[in-house]
């Protein structure tokens, strides 16, 4: 990935095994290559629709986790219906062919909307090169994963009011995030010197995204805020803040990421619509999940709501966390947290929780799941907290 301000052997931008990068892959169609970030679920990569724009075949997806390199096919690719030239709604999600390895990192989504101001980490597999040269390294190098930082400064649409038909392309207001490459000084702050943004960058940590990136993603607080979508070398009224007038992710360049959260209802709408054996009603949910003896698979939570709403045309949230029983997280399932929201016109959803399978013979373990913080309805009168248990079945021959 990504060009950075000092060369990209520096250790600071390397991603090693267990740092919080494994789910960071590399998303592979018909000769080219971008990168995408696995979702909470541990099914579906999500990355950019222009990856898939023009281009036949399947697309493969590599993981490289603390357990190795392992590259796994897809079953289906989604790009958003929305998707078009200006690169507006530019987000796809593809479904892996065979569980993602239990080593790689989960990601939930950034859901607030407070990103303009925020520093963020990205990460993705892109050519490299400095800020100073833009990138350079050769197409046939092998892809590394990095990481850099940077300052959401923007929504794009906000940049769009003020170069007007200098900037060729129309951005959705509230659907992109943009950030320049600084190298310290103000007159390469390419949004301090075009809308009046300034921040003179993230000092050696500071990097931008490079050809190879598109689909990366851009972590607040480890959630994925934004996916990298494209860069963009730019003028007005005689101002040129990039260090050499070209677009190739060098100091002075700005970078768009569309913004997860604006899209948080197709994210989870979309996941929940190819859960597999997903219960619909409360008489097909499984409290017993057999283990398996590799991979992962779900034991589900059905959610629904029966209450009043607080407004029909607003989100209901809750927030929900595993807890170790007797099955340990890591070892016998894989932890999750986060929140869930039942959109205007939903009122039931699943949380999938994945089990992981193993050849040990073990008794059978339970561990639970709990819901709180209602907000925009209530579990009712003097009810702060909901439980539930699954118990794990162990098919590998335990006598006890």
């Amino acid at each position: 990935m990504v060009t950075t301000t000092a060369y990209s052997t520096d250790s600071r931008y390397r991603t090693y095994p267990g740092d919080g990068y494994d789910g960071v892959v590399r998303v592979s169609i018909d000769g080219f290559y971008g990168t995408g970030t696995l979702l909470f679920d541990g099914r579906a990569i999500l990355t950019s629709a222009h990856l898939f724009e023009g281009r036949a075949g399947s697309a493969s997806v590599t993981f490289d986790t603390g357990s190795g390199t392992q590259t796994l096919g897809t079953t289906k690719i989604l790009p958003h219906p929305g998707y078009d030239a200006d690169s507006n709604n530019d987000l796809a999600i593809a479904w892996l062919s065979e569980t993602a390895p239990v080593a790689a990192d989960r990601y939930d989504i950034y859901r607030d909307s407070d990103e303009v101001g925020q520093v963020f980490a990205l990460s993705g597999y892109g050519r490299t090169g400095t800020g100073s040269t833009g990138a350079t390294s050769p197409d046939t190098q092998s892809p590394v994963r990095l990481k850099a930082a940077n300052r959401f400064d923007a929504d794009a649409a906000t940049l769009k009011s003020y170069l007007g038909s200098g900037m060729a392309w129309t951005p959705l207001a509230g659907t992109q995030l943009i950030a320049d490459f600084d190298n310290g000084t103000s007159s390469h702050d390419a949004l301090g010197q075009l809308m009046y943004r300034h921040d003179t960058g993230q000092g050696l940590d500071e990097g931008l995204i490079g050809p190879g990136d598109s689909g990366g993603p851009a972590f607040i607080q480890n959630e994925i805020a934004g996916v990298a979508s494209y860069i963009a070398s730019l003028t007005r009224d005689g101002i040129d803040p990039d260090i050499d007038r070209l677009t190739n992710s060098s100091f002075g360049e700005v970078a768009a990421w569309q913004r997860v959260s604006a899209y948080q209802q197709w994210i989870d709408q979309s996941l929940r619509a190819n859960y597999a054996g997903a219960p619909t009603r409360p008489e097909e949910v499984e409290k017993e999940v057999v283990e398996g003896s590799s991979g992962t698979r779900y034991a589900y939570f059905l959610l629904q709501f029966t209450g009043v709403r607080s407004d029909p045309d607003e989100i209901l949230s809750v927030d929900y966390v595993t807890r170790d029983g007797t099955a340990l997280a890591g070892s016998d399932y894989l932890a999750v947290s986060g929140t869930l929201n039942l959109y205007p016109d939903e009122n039931q959803a699943v949380i999938p929780v994945e089990i992981i399978g193993d050849s040990t013979p073990e008794p059978s373990e339970y561990f639970c799941l709990d819901v709180f913080n209602p907000e925009g309805g209530s579990f009712g009168e003097g009810v702060v907290k909901l439980t539930a248990v699954r118990t794990i079945l162990d098919d590998d021959g335990w006598l006890g």
